[in-house]
């Protein structure tokens, strides 16, 4: 009777009594990471537009602009973890809320497309040493039966950022120039830094493993070469052009070769070790596709609302607060139906809500009420947090408390490359669909300006506002372009969380506790030895 006993001393005392303070910091932390994407996507479309009021950034420069950011963020968040883990995880999370700082202010007053993919770089480089740090520590300041609580209400601030980002971002683009959406993450960064200064206790593993740097470079050179590929064959309309070939097959190889070198390695990035657990892979799974379907949805959704629905940034964003709503009224609660059906009941179910509310963006078009939309997004938003938080509670309590920073980077890198990649996948459908649907509209324009003409809604929109009233058959046929193309998109995307759903169904584990329990008592034992 005395072993449960044993967790209780792996807190000290005066860390325990701040937890939730601790927490608080962690989440607003976290705040500024999540935020930044979710006021962008609001921001999409008036960065699109030409200067003066936009940068003029065509869709393949819109992909780009966020996947510089998720890739980098991929790419670089394992070694973010194992630096935490050697050289003390607050002052990782510190140096990287600064460098992420630098970045949004730099980003905030970029000249040209490119200056604003490179900057999103550079806030990528910052955010990939947050986002594990914050999961980390968390599992450091709370006990393991109060980890699925603490991780539940983490996510939930997920949904926060994701309610506060999109109308935040319109209240801004409505009062001021584009970048500020970037400008606002300078005095959150400023706040963020004094707090936890002040209140978060520094944690390291004691044995941390040494860095990779092979690993680090083909892992990004592999993601950016598949996702240049993809973004480009979306961008060509033409997947069997020699230049994506070479992209797409040049980013397998390399990918390849990351796994073979991987497993060679006394010091790997990533510890292939760890996918022989099928619970642990098929929750890692789960976490990408949610990304993929949920990024690639997103990033369509705002070009629906605000060109073919004609809203306002704001209004997008107002538009948005049900689906973060849901996911901020279930997120921490959705461990209590873990308890009672069991993880693989609870994430089946809301990969399969989820793969229904993509598959009803198949049946939107420009006149639907929109209190339809209001309800695809509020369940979408539940059918995600019973997703989020069982595989994140999963994945966290996989690999020993020391390597937390192991787990939480581990479960991020494949949230963002699921994301990275569902924006280059689901982007290119929906460019290839859409040019497919407008080119033969396009015939009347000068031949120098009908491929840009077709490469986007807004694209061929401010083709057809130069031509006035000449152009408004051409307006009228963007949008029917456009809404099959979103069509089309929606079903690839819900086809993709229907793969997750039947992945976690067979892979995770009911109702029986059993397998956690072995692994919190052979904890005990191994720390006892």
């Amino acid at each position: 009777m005395t072993s449960p006993a044993a967790p209780a001393r792996r807190v000290p005392e005066a860390v325990h009594r701040r937890r939730w303070a601790i927490l608080g910091v962690l989440m607003l932390s976290l705040l500024i990471v999540v935020l930044d994407n979710s006021i962008l996507n609001v921001a999409i479309k008036t960065i699109s537009t030409p200067a003066p009021t936009g940068l003029g950034a065509t869709q393949s420069e819109l992909e780009w602009a966020i996947n510089a950011y998720t890739l980098v963020f991929a790419g670089l968040l394992f070694t973010a973890g194992l630096l935490g883990d050697r050289l003390g995880r607050k002052k990782v999370l510190v140096g990287g809320l600064v460098v992420f700082g630098i970045g949004s202010a730099l980003a905030a007053f970029s000249g040209s497309p490119a200056e604003l993919i490179g900057f999103r770089a550079v806030m990528g480089l910052g955010a990939a040493f947050v986002m594990p740090a914050t999961l980390a520590v968390l599992m450091n300041v709370f006990e393991r039966d109060e980890q699925p609580k603490a991780i539940g209400i983490w996510a939930g601030g997920v949904g926060l950022a994701i309610a506060i980002g999109p109308i935040t971002g319109g209240l801004l683009l409505d009062h001021f120039w584009w970048g500020s959406v970037f400008l606002i993450n300078v005095p959150i960064v400023v706040l963020a830094v004094a707090l936890m200064l002040w209140l978060v206790p520094d944690s390291r593993d004691p044995k941390p493993g040494r860095i990779d740097p092979v690993g680090v470079v083909l892992s990004v050179a592999g993601l950016v070469l598949l996702v240049y590929g993809i973004i480009k064959g979306g961008q060509l309309a033409d997947f069997t052009d020699p230049t994506v070939l070479a992209a797409i097959g040049g980013g397998l190889a390399v990918l390849a070769a990351f796994v073979v070198v991987e497993k060679r390695s006394d010091h790997p990035s990533i510890d292939m070790a760890y996918f022989r657990n099928r619970v642990f892979s098929a929750a890692i799974v789960a976490i990408a596709l949610v990304f993929f379907a949920l990024m690639g949805v997103t990033f369509f959704a705002v070009f629906y609302t605000q060109s073919v629905r004609g809203y306002s940034p704001l209004e997008t964003g107002l538009l948005m607060l049900p689906l973060a709503a849901a996911q901020m009224i279930f997120a921490p609660r959705a461990r209590l139906l873990v308890d009672r059906f069991g993880n693989k009941a609870a994430t089946t179910a809301g990969l399969v809500v989820l793969a229904a509310m993509l598959a009803a963006f198949a049946t939107l078009d420009g006149d639907t009420p929109i209190w339809v939309l209001e309800v695809v997004f509020f369940l979408m938003g539940a059918g995600m947090a019973h997703v989020m938080t069982p595989v994140s509670v999963v994945i966290m309590q996989a690999l020993p408390r020391e390597k937390a920073g192991s787990a939480s980077a581990l479960s991020n890198t494949f949230r963002q490359v699921g994301g990275a990649l569902g924006i280059a996948v689901l982007g290119s459908v929906l460019s290839t669909a859409y040019r497919n649907g407008i080119e033969d509209k396009l015939g009347l324009l000068p031949p120098g300006v009908r491929h840009a003409a077709g490469e986007s809604i807004e694209a061929t929109l401010a083709v057809a506002d130069r031509l006035g009233a000449r152009g408004e058959p051409l307006a009228a046929a963007a949008d029917d372009a456009f809404l099959h193309a979103m069509h089309v998109t929606a079903l690839w995307g819900a086809g993709v969380a229907m793969v997750g759903a039947v992945v976690v169904a067979v892979f995770l584990p009911g109702r029986t506790p059993a397998p956690e329990d072995d692994r919190e008592e052979q904890e005990m034992v191994s720390a006892a030895d």
